[in-house]
């Protein structure tokens, strides 16, 4: 009897240990993928699973997006520029079974592509196209690397590029470089802003010389504007287009009079001469030849 016991209980230690074999638990992110004795059997959903111990050997294969950073490479862009280039890589497995017979390491592998897919890639572009044309960079990437990885099983979802690390002579130039466009743009809209206001004043100035009363309302505003601030001196202006009209028909008025002749007298208007009155000149005395004085009338 009591061997018996013993003979059901190590039955049932059994049963409990080839249970505890063969259960297996797939969570909901990953595949199960059975091989039995070597051959795949294909592949299990999420769950409780059961396998024969001993035969089976299931691998859990894990449908997350996997996040995986491109080291800086250093790359010559098309005209001859020295830069380094780091990414980073998005990917996913889709077919579990492949992810596991096609290849060894899917990580490592994709690591390696996208490194050399990366230098090749920014290498057909130019410095410009580089900074630039970052989104177009990044999708031809992204294709050339899903052309290879879909025998993989995996999916690359998303390429960016990360940082892109100039050599400082470059940094320098460029610089100089936006600082001269940013100069031309502003010659160019300062250009624009006269010219805008020129043409206003033209408009401005032909509108008070056909209003006079536009100016005088003008200077009014002036006049509170200045008055805005509390100055203990006011100026009023003078109506400036009035004065200069005024002046110029002064000039024109001098002008006319210096170039019309000097009035002639009538030609029967008789000659008039004052009478000259001579002083009356003083006797002179002479002396005689004999001492005697004689006088001249």
């Amino acid at each position: 009897m009591t061997a018996l016991i013993a003979v059901v209980v190590a039955l049932v230690i059994l049963v409990l240990i080839g249970l505890a074999m063969s259960v297996r638990i797939v969570r909901q992110y990953e595949k199960g993928v059975v091989f039995r004795f070597g051959r795949i059997t294909g592949a299990r959903d999420p769950g409780l699973r059961l396998i024969i111990p001993f035969a089976d050997v299931m691998h859990h294969i894990s449908l997350r997006i996997v996040t995986m950073p491109i080291q800086s490479q250093g790359i010559i862009t098309r005209d001859n520029v020295s830069v380094d280039v780091s990414a980073v890589a998005y990917f996913r497995v889709v077919d579990a079974i492949k992810s596991v017979i096609a290849i060894e390491n899917v990580s490592s592998a994709i690591n390696q592509i996208a490194q050399t897919t990366l230098r090749r890639v920014v290498g057909w572009h130019t410095l410009d196209e580089t900074l630039s044309e970052t989104d177009r960079i990044n999708l031809d990437i992204r294709q050339i690397l899903d052309v290879t990885t879909t025998e993989w099983g995996v999916d690359v979802t998303l390429v960016e590029l990360k940082d892109i690390q100039l050599p400082d002579t470059m940094k320098r130039a460029m610089a100089k470089q936006a600082e001269a466009e940013r100069e031309k743009r502003a010659k160019i809209i300062s250009a624009q802003g006269e010219a805008l206001a020129a043409s206003a004043l033209g408009d401005a100035s032909d509108t008070m010389m056909a209003h006079p009363l536009a100016l005088q309302l003008r200077n009014l505003q002036s006049l509170v504007e200045i008055a805005v601030d509390k100055n203990s001196t006011v100026v009023f202006p003078a109506p400036l287009m009035s004065t200069i009209g005024e002046l110029g028909s002064f000039l024109a008025r001098e002008a006319t009079a210096a170039a019309a002749p000097a009035p002639q007298p009538p030609p029967d208007t008789p000659f008039l001469a004052k009478p000259v009155h001579l002083p009356t000149p003083d006797p002179v005395h002479v002396p005689a030849p004999n001492g005697a004085e004689t006088g001249t009338p």
